[in-house]
């Protein structure tokens, strides 16, 4: 039986092997994410049948439904969504360059980078730009801390748990730099120390949607695209080299993705932490290892993930709204001890 299909494009330029039970398991993540986002959509406060739901999503619904659904609740699910499986490839696309299972963009301070980049925006540039470079500024923060790390990665010497260690230095400074901005800011707003903090889709509107859609559609299929580099880069720098893989350029084009996927997730939901950790093992553990299999089954996963850890802040703790970061750390933080643990002789 054949296990395995061959795409290529560009004359062999581009290509790929897709296997066929990745392909069954991204489906079913796929209806799964699209019946979360439903049920979720018609859970808060005024409750809402699926039926329902889809009804007032394509403009036949009730008006008093159309109005909860499109204007409150579909923009924060979609956000949710988008935001889970951008910081789900960036951590995929990180463990896989770097070929450490332990790194995520918030466990190696590339989401503190961020959220620097992004409060520094809020705080002094936004009477004078407009909100809409709010990504280019977190990208920024996002691949200064990045550059560092890519130095050091490749120092001689330099271990996958010294890099993890010092990236949770980095991870640490940078989330002390933004507290510090946000104290210390002419326009201090306890709602911004909330937000990036902690990391919430609370209060996610249709800009939002636009602001991190692009980023999402557009890199994650061109990761995809780039899968075959990754799994050469597995074997060693010099196996891949001598494979024709143009290693250090292709290394950096899939870091500036990784860069540019979780910066804009900051962007519009601050650091929500361990999605980027968690979802690339849960998908190793469903399709294997190779890359083309991992990114789209781990996208889905993250989205998953930060869509149930949403509807489960915003409906088990009524009147209150719990941040979504709160859910993913707590779950996310023993299994990185765990990791932590397991990996202790690597």
């Amino acid at each position: 039986m054949k296990l395995y299909n061959s795409v290529r494009f560009r004359g062999g330029a581009v290509s790929f092997l897709i296997h066929r039970k990745s392909v069954r398991i991204t489906l079913l993540l796929f209806v799964a994410c699209l019946a979360v986002a439903i049920v979720s959509t018609g859970l808060g406060e005024m409750v809402i049948s699926p039926l329902d739901v889809i009804r007032s999503v394509f403009g036949m619904g009730a008006e008093e439904h159309a109005m909860v659904i499109q204007k409150i609740r579909l923009p924060r699910i979609i956000v949710a969504l988008l935001v889970g499986a951008s910081l789900a490839a960036a951590g995929a696309i990180l463990q896989g360059i770097i070929r450490n299972p332990l790194s995520s963009p918030d466990i190696t301070g590339v989401t503190g980078g961020a959220s620097v980049g992004a409060v520094t925006f809020l705080t002094y540039f936004l009477g004078v730009l407009s909100i809409r470079w709010l990504p280019v500024a977190a990208m920024l923060g996002a691949a200064i801390v990045s550059i560092i790390l890519y130095l050091l990665a490749w120092k001689k010497g330099v271990t996958p748990i010294r890099l993890v260690l010092v990236g949770i230095g980095m991870a640490a400074l940078m989330s002390a730099a933004t507290t510090m901005m946000i104290v210390f800011s002419p326009t201090n707003d306890p709602a911004q120390v909330y937000l990036w903090l902690t990391g919430s889709v609370y209060a996610s509107n249709w800009e939002n949607v636009l602001t991190i859609l692009p980023w999402t559609v557009i890199l994650i299929p061109l990761a995809f695209i780039m899968a075959r580099h990754v799994n050469i880069g597995q074997l060693g720098d010099d196996i891949a080299s001598s494979a024709g893989s143009a290693v250090e350029w292709n290394r950096l084009i899939l870091l500036f993705i990784s860069v540019a996927l979780a910066g804009s997730a900051v962007s519009v939901a601050g650091g929500i932490g361990f999605v980027g950790l968690i979802a690339p093992h849960m998908a190793r553990k469903l399709v294997g290892s190779s890359f083309e299999n991992v990114l789209p089954v781990a996208a889905l996963l993250g989205g998953a993930v930060v869509m149930l850890a949403d509807l489960v802040g915003r409906t088990l703790f009524l009147p209150l709204d719990i941040p979504v970061g709160v859910f993913t750390s707590a779950i996310g933080a023993p299994f990185f001890i765990y990791l932590l643990y397991t990996k202790r002789n690597s």
